[in-house]
């Protein structure tokens, strides 16, 4: 069906954007720092996307319709403004149920995603491109995260968010690749698929949504907001 992607699209966002006006969360409140890291993060991955795309992967066009923007299906660029927005509103919703902490000793993971940027220099030289992005994306987010000093890495519930985002990757994402909505070069990734879904697709996921927190963090921060609460 032509209207799949698009009708997929209109799916993720309609329950968080219908519930942003409820009186308990009133995720409405946050649009001002969910709207400009969306954006953001949708900038980055757009132009990953852009570069790769007939390269590292392809779209069906049997799914999806005619118009296309930098090579991208008008549904892709949806794509990178409703799961993040879905994601943020989740991560607000988290607040009601989960504690938050700052563990220092966290300090070593962020350490760990440093040195996974030179790893995936290395790997991509090697050919394995898009395994290589993705470690180089894990790098650089925690080295944002040191920089605009938001420190999501060190919160107890940014994990317990990552782990939910990675849950909706296995949802969403095997419904892109299974129909196949996407269909993947496999010379340039480990090979390495849980079920239909190729492994790098959780580290692509996480790290644009992990970059989209950051910056929302930063957002709330500039705003006066205790994004750390």
């Amino acid at each position: 069906m032509k209207y799949e992607y698009l009708l997929f699209n209109l799916i993720v966002l309609a329950g968080p954007l219908a519930y942003s006006f409820e009186r308990t969360l009133h995720f409405r409140q946050y649009w001002r720092a969910a709207f400009p890291s969306i954006a953001v993060s949708l900038v980055v991955y757009v132009l990953w996307d852009a570069a790769v795309t007939n390269r590292h992967w392809y779209f069906n066009p049997a799914y999806m319709m005619d118009i296309r923007i930098l090579k991208l299906p008008i549904e892709e660029w949806l794509f990178f403004v409703t799961v993040p927005y879905a994601c943020l509103f989740v991560r607000e919703a988290l607040k009601l149920v989960v504690s938050n902490r700052m563990v220092q000793n966290l300090e070593f993971v962020r350490i760990g995603m440093f040195m996974l940027l030179p790893i995936g220099i290395a790997v991509f030289q090697i050919g394995k491109e898009y395994t290589g992005l993705v470690l180089i994306a894990f790098g650089i987010v925690a080295l944002l995260d040191r920089q605009l000093q938001t420190h999501t890495f060190l919160q107890t519930r940014t994990y317990i968010f990552l782990a939910s985002v990675i849950g909706f990757t296995c949802i969403f994402n095997m419904y892109l690749t299974a129909r196949p909505l996407l269909i993947y070069a496999a010379e340039y990734q480990l090979g390495c698929r849980i079920i239909t879904i190729p492994v790098e697709d959780f580290g692509y996921g996480v790290t644009h949504i992990a970059l989209c927190n950051v910056l929302y963090e930063y957002c709330k921060l500039r705003m006066g907001v205790d994004a750390k609460k």
